[in-house]
């Protein structure tokens, strides 16, 4: 056993390993402020995201770390931080640039609930305690305010717009801009205009992550975005049926053709549990975006069942990761949330190391 010592917490401390990014927690410049007072450790644990799927098991991993190398070590706290990284191309972005990760939730093809996994996703990554932003990319078809219950205008200051904001998400949609009973009929370059503006005309501050809920297909808004600014990735929604599949497969290439990372496919309506017998029905058969993940060498981030809870939340403008946060439905999709910010994460991970561990010493423990 070794004595309590700055360099023996970190020696200690080298066999915590990520499991995403596949490094220990001190190469990954995770821990930080190691104090010692006497026989007293606390250090934290600096995170790249607050929805990190695996924080309490490396917590854990790290206590057990110190105590079976360390001699007579008495106290030990740890605090879990996060500090979210980005991409040094979407930092140096002249639009946008107090957002760190940009994500585009897209779908090859309408009908398959993109909008609404965007939403729920969005709520739930800000649950985790991300500083979340949206923006409604479907300018002929805006479905976020209903599914925010926003009726209210975004307000002008200092020649920009203001988000609005509900369930700790900043929104910004053309639906809270126009007469929500009338169509918006454009030509592709206007909508796009739209698009452009929302991202250099609106006040969205410092965020972790800014998701984009694409129109469904490729066409001139999606390749707006990816020229005016760097992605940091894609997520593509689908359901298990083919030809949703086939859909999905063209959107998931146009994206590679423009250099956007793809984050992973997200199965929405995977199967139905029926609410009398318990059952499990796949309704759209099963398995094909896992199957598709596979084939096309991308994550594969979940699978979201049919369920009326999910639709109701839609309608009445309370996401269910809100509405019913202990649900089995909401700690699904807070499950693949989180696997997209440790994708993210990994995305992220060539960049340049972050400051040096800070170590603050009281009275070492000698034997």
């Amino acid at each position: 056993m070794k004595t309590l010592t700055a360099e023996n917490v970190l020696d200690a401390l080298r066999v915590v390993r990520d499991p995403d990014l596949h490094k220990d927690i001190v190469a990954l410049n995770f821990v930080k402020e190691v104090k010692i007072d006497r026989n007293a450790l606390s250090f934290s644990i600096e995170l790249t995201t607050p929805s990190c799927p695996v924080r309490d098991e490396l917590k854990a991993e790290a206590e057990k770390a110190i105590r079976s190398t360390i001699a007579n070590v008495g106290k030990v706290e740890i605090a879990m931080t996060s500090n979210v990284t980005s991409r040094q191309s979407v930092q140096k972005s002249p639009l946008l640039t107090g957002v760190k990760n940009t994500i585009a939730v897209a779908s090859g093809k309408g009908g398959v609930g993109k909008s609404t996994v965007a939403v729920n996703l969005a709520v739930a990554l800000a649950k985790d305690g991300a500083t979340v932003g949206l923006i409604d990319c479907d300018v002929y078809g805006p479905s976020i305010p209903l599914m925010f219950n926003i009726n209210d205008k975004p307000k002008l200051h200092n020649q920009k717009l203001q988000p609005l904001e509900k369930y700790g998400v900043k929104v910004m949609s053309i639906g809270f801009l126009v007469d929500p009973m009338q169509a918006v009929i454009w030509r592709g370059p206007m909508a796009s205009g739209a698009v452009r503006q929302f991202m250099s005309d609106v006040e969205w501050g410092d965020l972790d992550y800014l998701i984009f809920d694409m129109p469904p297909g490729t066409g001139d808004i999606q390749l707006t975005l990816v020229q005016q600014i760097p992605l940091t990735g894609a997520v593509i929604v689908t359901t298990p049926q083919e030809i949703s599949l086939a859909d999905a497969r063209k959107g998931l290439m146009m994206f590679n053709k423009v250099n956007v990372p793809i984050l992973g496919i997200i199965e929405n309506m995977s199967y139905f549990i029926c609410s009398h017998c318990g059952n499990r029905e796949n309704i759209f058969d099963a398995g094909g975006g896992a199957k598709a993940s596979k084939e096309l060498g991308v994550p594969f981030l979940g699978e979201i069942p049919i369920d009326t809870n999910i639709r109701i939340g839609g309608d009445v403008g309370r996401p269910i990761v809100e509405a019913d946060p202990k649900s089995p439905q909401s700690k699904i999709i807070s499950k693949i949330a989180r696997n997209l910010a440790a994708q993210i994460s990994i995305k992220n991970l060539s960049q340049p190391a972050g400051p040096s561990i800070e170590i603050s010493l009281g009275t070492e423990h000698q034997n």
